[in-house]
């Protein structure tokens, strides 16, 4: 009687006594079979993300040459960023380029992928033509731009030589530079953004278009109150990936000023110099590897703040709807 009453109250306060370490043991081995096939990812952000996060954190409060141990020295490369007219004349160039390029880009883009949207015949091979430029390597168009805005065989200055108007320096002019590697890096760049909007439209559905036609509305007044408020999330993706991706700019300002000589990129006179290119003249030209690490925490931190100010900003002109 007593092991029968003993035996009620284990029931009670287990009443599945076998179920749950049978259910910890599948547990511990899925979780097992879940780490192992995550581990590959897992390694590959700890020593290549983590790790070099955390290593260039550290570098920004030291003295760093990459040749001799790194020497503690507090709050001194940022104390010297405040002084410096480089690291301010690269902030002013970067933030320019990004006021130019962002608003061209996605205007045009949005223009270009309305009018590729048609059901007209051929519009894949414009569509093709346009996308050739964003798979093409820097060097090739290099070769394209010094082409056209060479100054002294360009085409661009032929064609103002032959209007009667002085031929210019394009990329040798401080005063031109940046709207021009503007103009052609949204050339480049746009076939890319217009592929995102056109993935945009094919959401917009055809009945609102029809509706507005039988209301009297035009082309421009469906464009812009029904194809820009439906297709906004798609803008505001736009706006967040180009922003990130000017401030990252390198590439396009070094072949195209410097043309594989960094000592001379980011001219004439330092007038196209952006932040990506100052922190890699610091870092791997001048071996100031721990000043370098400051340019780039202090280059994601202003990309933080402008994500987050975008972020807020969406609710007022973003539709989800």
């Amino acid at each position: 009687m007593g092991d029968m009453i003993n035996d009620n109250a284990a029931l009670k306060a287990d009443p599945m006594p076998h179920k749950r370490p049978a259910r910890k043991r599948k547990w511990d081995h899925e979780g097992r079979w879940g780490l192992l096939m995550a581990s590959p990812y897992l390694l590959h952000f700890i020593i290549f993300v983590a790790g070099p996060l955390a290593a260039s954190l550290y570098f920004s409060f030291s003295d760093y040459d990459m040749l001799n141990p790194p020497q503690w020295s507090g709050l001194d490369n940022f104390r010297r960023m405040a002084g410096d007219s480089l690291f301010m004349r690269s902030l002013w160039n970067t933030l320019y380029f990004a006021v130019l390029f962002v608003p061209l880009q996605t205007f045009l883009a949005l223009v270009l992928a309305v009018a590729l949207n048609q059901r007209l015949k051929g519009l894949k091979w414009f569509r093709m033509a346009h996308f050739i430029p964003v798979i093409s390597s820097w060097t090739v168009i290099l070769y394209v731009a010094d082409a056209v805005f060479n100054p002294r065989f360009g085409l661009a200055n032929t064609l103002l030589a032959k209007l009667g108007f002085a031929g210019q320096g394009w990329l040798q002019d401080p005063k031109l530079a940046i709207p021009l590697l503007v103009f052609i890096a949204v050339w480049k760049g746009i076939g890319y953004i217009m592929v995102i909007y056109l993935a945009g439209l094919q959401s917009v559905p055809g009945d609102l278009y029809e509706a507005a036609e039988i209301d009297g509305a035009g082309a421009i007044r469906k464009f812009r109150n029904i194809t820009v408020p439906l297709i906004s999330p798609t803008t505001f993706l736009v706006v967040i990936m180009s922003t990130i991706s000017t401030f990252q700019a390198f590439e396009q300002i070094y072949v195209l000023t410097g043309r594989g000589d960094i000592s001379s990129a980011g001219g004439p006179n330092n007038s196209s110099l952006v932040m990506m290119l100052y922190l890699y003249r610091e870092g791997f030209t001048f071996m100031r590897m721990g000043y370098a690490s400051a340019i780039a925490w202090v280059l994601f931190m202003i990309l933080f703040l402008l994500t987050l100010v975008q972020l807020r900003a969406q609710k007022k002109w973003v539709h989800y709807d």
